[in-house]
């Protein structure tokens, strides 16, 4: 067969697993992917358990996630090499979810969200999702990360509280500021340390997994010092060691209508964050992802992932740049990561009930100071005065209200300016 006569795999709702075997997947291929699975792994595995705990849910539901979802997110997705799981910027949206309508509303937002996501990249609207305005992104990116590192102080401090924690970010401090007499200074020792070792590592030996080592260490010293402090055993009793049976949501009309607005919610942070991890793994690897696939692939991970017990599923661009620097050739790198966590949940689960939630905790927080783009949103408050305010607005208003309504804030802002510059343009 000539090059001509040979089929090209390029069209816009081709995934891009056809595309790699088309152009030829060997063992070399494959060893390459292999360790970039397991990398991704190592990196995967507290993640999304401590996401999950921070999400108000069990931590295998995070596991759940990024085994079947992350495993659907890179069969059929529009990037060689995105990764898909449970994200640090849906940790508000999945905590509000599930204390207003319980764990089967939860998961019937997400595969609702999911649905969404998949027509949405049916109509190709995954291009009209990459006009949102970088300010807008840097904007709700650091209310994310002051909201994810906020909702970590509890279990970083071991503080005990009399009612509920708030979701709000200003009644939530109110609240954990009146309960800092109960504070557990093993706790958060230890979660300081888990963040030191990370912050330490990650400087002077970058490319190892500084989260995983920092909370490795930490459970080390808590089981081998006996230390006093509460783990996912004592909280969770640990995790199961295996995925759960398929199971749909219970659904009627009215529970739909009733959690419409969440997953609303859920696909446009979704779609956002799944293209923007994906420009990022593109500007690492200098190939180019294709949008409505990859919108499409989000969707059916969603809708997988909620079958099994998970909570929402996304790119997520610090598993998938990490993915890239390990060294991955296509999108089986993704599936093996899946396959890695599912193994160890069969083989090792018992030891997670270890785990110390102050570790998490700390781990989060890092998580936190790295998604907050300080550099960048500094930069933009002095480009000019309208990007100021299109950012501080997105800001402000996640922080004050919800993400809906900074996003949406934000665009409108941008959308006005920039009418206003073409309409300046032609009067001159």
């Amino acid at each position: 067969m000539t090059d001509l006569a040979k089929p090209r795999y390029t069209g816009e709702f081709t995934p891009k697993l056809a595309t790699i075997f088309a152009e030829g997947y060997g063992f070399r291929e494959l060893r390459a992917d292999a360790v970039a699975g397991l990398t991704v792994a190592i990196v995967a595995l507290p993640l999304s358990m401590g996401i999950a705990i921070a999400s108000g849910v069990s931590p295998e539901r995070g596991l759940y996630s990024a085994i079947v979802g992350g495993f659907l997110v890179s069969a059929l997705g529009g990037s060689r090499f995105q990764v898909g799981g449970p994200a640090g910027a849906f940790i508000v949206l999945v905590a509000a979810t599930g204390a207003q309508h319980g764990i089967d509303g939860l998961l019937l937002a997400t595969m609702l969200s999911g649905l969404l996501l998949t027509i949405g990249g049916l109509l190709r609207l995954g291009s009209l999702i990459r006009h949102v305005p970088h300010a807008v992104t840097v904007g709700f990116t650091a209310a994310i990360a002051v909201v994810i590192t906020a909702s970590q102080l509890r279990d970083l401090a071991g503080l005990r509280l009399s009612g509920p924690e708030p979701g709000a970010l200003a009644p939530k401090l109110v609240v954990l500021a009146q309960a800092l007499p109960t504070a557990n200074l093993v706790a958060l020792g230890l979660g300081a340390g888990c963040i030191a070792v990370a912050l330490a590592v990650r400087r002077w030996r970058p490319a190892w997994p500084a989260l995983l080592i920092g909370v490795v260490l930490a459970t080390l010293a808590a089981v081998l010092l006996h230390l006093d402090v509460e783990t996912i055993g004592s909280r969770f009793g640990g995790i199961p060691s295996g995925l759960l049976m398929p199971q749909l949501p219970i659904v009627t009309l009215a529970k739909v209508l009733d959690i419409l607005p969440a997953a609303a919610a859920f696909t446009l942070l979704g779609g956002i964050e799944s293209l923007l991890s994906a420009t990022v793994a593109d500007g690492m690897s200098g190939r180019r992802h294709r949008s409505n696939i990859e919108l499409v692939a989000q969707g059916v991970a969603n809708m997988g992932a909620a079958l099994f017990g998970g909570i929402s599923v996304t790119g997520t661009i610090a598993r998938t740049a990490t993915n890239v620097r390990a060294g991955a050739k296509g999108p089986v790198a993704g599936m093996l990561h899946s396959l890695i966590l599912l193994g160890f949940m069969m083989l090792a689960a018992p030891l997670a009930a270890y785990v110390p939630l102050s570790a998490l905790a700390g781990m989060l927080v890092v998580v936190g100071w790295n998604m907050a783009e300080r550099a960048e949103f500094a930069r933009l408050l002095r480009v000019s005065w309208r990007t100021a305010l299109v950012l501080l607005a997105t800001f402000g208003l996640t922080l004050a209200r919800d993400l809906i309504t900074g996003i949406s804030a934000g665009c409108l802002l941008a959308a006005l300016f920039a009418g206003e510059a073409r309409l300046r343009t032609r009067r001159a």
